[in-house]
């Protein structure tokens, strides 16, 4: 594994936990089931973001 794979996989985990940290705020201002929903809309659209950038 070279230097540049190694500081994409850092960047990737400390970008990843960024945004669950600023979803988790987001939903948590929100009232009750409304911002839970638009988290779990929000992270399942990370995951698909993910997915794609594979390729």
């Amino acid at each position: 594994m070279n230097a540049n794979q190694l500081i994409n996989m850092v960047l990737r985990m400390v970008l990843r936990k960024a945004v669950n940290t600023g979803v988790n705020r987001l939903a948590g201002g929100k009232s009750g089931p409304q911002g839970v929903k638009a988290a779990k809309r929000a992270r399942q659209a990370m995951r698909v973001t993910r997915r794609l950038n594979k390729f």
